[in-house]
């Protein structure tokens, strides 16, 4: 017997020495061909787990919303994709997706719950300070149905649209109900020209 430095093993079927670390190798089981049947189930079982975790992100997470006015101009122009996050707290200062008169409208909240808004002479006040916005636009109570000082009921913020001269926002229909947000802007996309 030769010395290799290994300990040998006589395997006791063949009568030749092995290892003795190594196991016999046994065959590999054979996998079974996937059918036409088979790709197809699976290709819809990615796509319906695909679709319900898009679906359960666009209830629960984000929305997305198309602008058709330019009532947020020029922040948001008219055919913009807008991306809102909802989970998060709304602030003043605040750009916002909201529902109202069953339509998707976009606005900037200036005053939460409690707060005192007031407009005169194209000066916009919240709590008798006077707000600094980078509003291109001035701020006036024309064409607004609700009478100024306003104070921000329970539960809801005051929006102004970023196109002051277009009043419908808040100066029309009041406070916004929290529950009717869509969420902040977190991503806007240009749609012009494509």
């Amino acid at each position: 017997m030769k010395e290799t430095g290994e300990e040998q093993n006589n395997n006791p079927e063949t009568g030749d020495s092995m290892p003795k670390d190594s196991k016999p190798k046994n065959p590999k089981p054979k996998k079974k061909k996937k059918t036409a049947l088979s790709y197809a189930l699976e290709f819809f079982i990615k796509i319906l787990v695909t679709a319900g975790v898009v679906a359960i992100l666009t209830i629960y997470v984000v929305g997305i919303y198309v602008n058709h006015s330019n009532s947020n101009y020029p922040m948001i122009k008219d055919g913009d994709l807008c991306i809102t996050y909802k989970l998060g707290n709304l602030i003043v200062g605040d750009e916002i997706a909201y529902l109202q008169d069953n339509q998707i409208r976009f606005g900037r909240i200036v005053a939460k719950t409690g707060d005192v808004v007031n407009l005169q002479e194209d000066y916009l006040t919240v709590n008798g300070y006077g707000v600094y916005e980078d509003a291109v636009y001035p701020t006036t109570a024309e064409g607004a149905t609700i009478s100024f000082p306003y104070e921000v009921p329970s539960g809801t913020v005051f929006v102004l649209n970023d196109y002051r001269s277009d009043p419908t926002d808040s100066r029309i229909y009041g406070g916004i109900p929290v529950k009717k947000t869509k969420g902040k802007i977190f991503l806007l996309l240009r749609r012009r020209g494509f």
